[in-house]
């Protein structure tokens, strides 16, 4: 399995942020209030990676001299953290796009709450993009300067 690259992520986001702005430029005359409620389990998923990526990395790093982790699950961890990157680039695109859209028509009070909540979803997207980054790098193995405590500065 390849790190992931930033390039796919922003290229996702993109055509996510376009398909939202062409539908919602053809249908927000007929469309309801848009929710907020993703931006909290965005937010709280992007919790849950961050710390386990700091756990899983103090385990690899051999700080932590509790029981060692098993491959797999590093393995899921790392799948996780891909899907999470990738889900997180989908929800910035489609929160980005309605949100260019609703932002032209802040004088609105439907399009003024609509704003609100696109750009709350899309702040706990790139949170959750960036956990879900830190977890993937966590879930490297580590060169051998750093499994053996060696940090020679070169």
């Amino acid at each position: 399995m390849t790190p992931t690259r930033p390039r796919t992520l922003v290229a996702v986001a993109i055509v996510c942020a376009l398909v939202a702005w062409l539908v919602i430029r053809a249908r927000f005359a007929d469309a309801p209030q848009l929710p907020w409620t993703a931006a909290p389990a965005l937010v709280l998923l992007a919790l849950v990676e961050a710390m386990t990526g700091r756990n899983y990395r103090a385990k690899i790093q051999g700080r932590r001299d509790d029981k060692p982790l098993a491959p797999i699950g590093v393995a899921r961890a790392a799948a996780l953290a891909k899907a999470s990157s990738l889900g997180g680039a989908v929800f910035a695109g489609l929160a980005g796009g309605a949100l260019i859209y609703t932002l032209r028509y802040t004088n609105l009070p439907v399009a003024r709450h609509d704003a609100v909540a696109t750009g709350i979803t899309l702040a706990a997207a790139l949170i959750l993009i960036g956990c879900a980054l830190y977890l993937e790098h966590c879930c490297r193995t580590p060169s051998g300067n750093e499994r053996d405590g060696d940090h020679r500065e070169d």
